[in-house]
């Protein structure tokens, strides 16, 4: 019989070669009674400044004869393996998938562990090549507005660090990192408690996933666009691609990523596609050197070798003039680089990364805060499109403010909250590079108050947090869809059959593991429409 043993503590100092022992002890039974013992989770435990420890999950089996007399608190019995996905008859005509980011490539899996192959449509290039226009992107602001750090194979999350961390509990998040971890991704992430594959790695295994599915009998079309979704009584019929060619098909897969505006106002144009305004986040990037968040974060115990770069998780609810906002820290790179995220000319954003090593200088995180309709309506923008008119018109005036070609305009912590331009922003990781500006000139007020604030409570929690050392880089405006294409149970369009919105750009997830589990859970809904 095997167990899962929660809840093990090991000190920095101590060897892993007593988890088996502190094991046995919570069991009940000695050492040697232990068959096996496998680590299948660890976590940081970094609370006590100076005294950091981690805290493994362990799966232990004990030899024949012996059991123990009773479960504590703390430990189960292990659950058997899932059972693997039933087959299903393949209908007439393929699937269309339309994008290759997370829920496009893992709905195409989901469909051929059942049997049926798909279509995936991609308007980019395959990740690898790829590389090439995001490495030009970040050299000179040369930007391919179909290749780019959000368009091409693996979707924005490729080259956005590869954080697999999560806040969602699903029995499918197993699967999803499973799979990276078969497909070439390294295996730590199979036991840490926030894995981090590394933009340096997940391409690699973005690219053997792809080619798995294709092994399988599926097609990936790549620089295609689609420039219709394609419809017939009430249904979907198939999709017409920007060099003319139609597809035909009565089931398409909408996973596109949240920068499919093209897509989005064809929609709200023709009317056909319930399309509404959703809420999202936006701000600014703080960047600061990773040392002074070793420092901050760990204490005395900062250098210690066994420790990794450190992280950060910040949040606030405050009520100004009025309306409580949410401000909190997004996607946190540890020893990573700003980069430049636009897919448009004349519209800057950006995002952050770390390679696996997450050895660079510099530490960054998105400082966001919500948000709502309420927000769009007050700068005058309506309807369905209008959280994505309100994102468009922030990037306008960050483009105008760092003065064109994607530098950004940016500004340190303490000049900011004194609304002055005083220290210059100094070092930093982002390329093209930096614009010394006001970034009190970029957002509404009770934004710019929420975002002042809440960084005030910040340092509160995070001693040195608004020294001149950090800097915020403008602007983090792609936190997640503006726009939600709507559906129902039945994971379809509420307004149109055959239609399966998907993953975080038609606003149902939020970073890789939810939006592949978003399209795992499409490929489920599909199947069983073909039982």
């Amino acid at each position: 019989m095997a167990y899962r043993v929660n809840n093990i503590g090991l000190w920095l100092d101590e060897p892993e070669e007593l988890l088996g022992q502190r094991a046995a002890e919570k069991l009940g039974v000695t050492r040697s009674d232990l068959a096996s013992v496998r680590v299948v989770r660890a976590v940081l435990d970094a609370r006590k400044k100076g005294s950091p420890r981690y805290i493994y999950t362990l799966e232990v089996e004990l030899a024949p004869g012996h059991a123990p007399k009773r479960l504590p608190p703390d430990v189960s019995e292990s659950a058997p393996p899932p059972e693997p996905p039933q087959r299903v008859k393949e209908p007439e005509r393929m699937p269309l998938i339309i994008g290759t980011g997370p829920a496009g490539l893992f709905a195409a899996l989901g469909l051929l562990e059942r049997g049926v192959r798909t279509i995936l449509i991609e308007r980019g290039r395959e990740v690898v090549a790829r590389r090439k226009d995001v490495a030009k992107l970040m050299r000179d602001g040369s930007l391919d507005p179909e290749s780019n750090m959000n368009f091409g194979e693996g979707g924005a999350g490729a080259y956005t660090d590869g954080k697999l961390s999560t806040r969602i509990n699903h029995p499918m998040v197993r699967k999803v990192i499973e799979t990276f971890a078969r497909c070439g991704a390294p295996d730590h992430i199979l036991i840490e408690g926030k894995p981090h594959i590394g933009s340096d790695l997940l391409p690699g295994a973005v690219a053997k996933l792809r080619d798995e599915l294709i092994a399988g009998g599926c097609q990936v079309l790549f620089e295609n666009k689609v420039e219709e979704v394609l419809y017939r009584d009430g249904r979907v019929s198939g999709v017409r691609l920007a060099d003319g060619r139609t597809l035909e098909s009565d089931r398409v897969v909408l996973a596109p990523g949240n920068s499919a505006r093209e897509l989005y106002e064809r929609f709200a144009a023709d009317g056909r596609v319930v399309i509404e305004p959703k809420p999202f986040a936006l701000g600014f990037r703080a960047e600061h050197p990773q040392g002074l968040i070793n420092s901050i974060q760990y204490g005395s115990a900062a250098k210690n070798p066994r420790l990794p770069p450190a992280d950060y998780k910040l949040a606030e609810n405050l009520e100004v003039d009025g309306e409580v906002r949410g401000i909190y820290s997004f996607c946190m790179c540890p020893g990573g680089i700003v980069v430049p995220t636009p897919t448009q000319d004349g519209l800057q954003c950006t995002n952050g990364m770390s390679n696996s090593r997450r050895n660079a200088k510099y530490a960054n995180a998105g400082i966001v805060v919500t948000v709502s309709v309420q927000d769009f309506e007050r700068e005058g923008f309506s309807g369905p499109l209008a959280g994505l008119e309100f994102q468009r018109h922030w990037e306008s005036k960050a483009y105008e403010l760092g003065g064109g070609k994607f530098f950004a305009p940016a500004q340190t912590i303490p000049d900011y909250l004194a609304g002055r331009v005083k220290k210059d922003p100094g070092g930093t990781s982002y390329r093209p590079g930096l614009a010394h500006t006001d970034l009190n000139k970029l957002f509404p007020e009770r934004l710019t108050q929420s975002l002042k604030q809440a960084l005030k409570a910040f340092d509160r929690k995070m001693r040195g947090f608004n020294s001149d050392d950090g800097k915020l880089i403008g602007i983090e405006s792609r936190t997640s869809s503006p726009v939600r294409i709507t559906r129902g149970e039945d994971m379809q369009s509420v307004s149109m059959r055959g239609l399966y919105p998907a993953g975080e750009g038609c606003g149902y997830a939020g970073g890789i593991v939810s939006s592949a589990i978003d399209g795992l859970r499409v490929a489920e809904q599909i199947a069983s429409e073909l039982a």
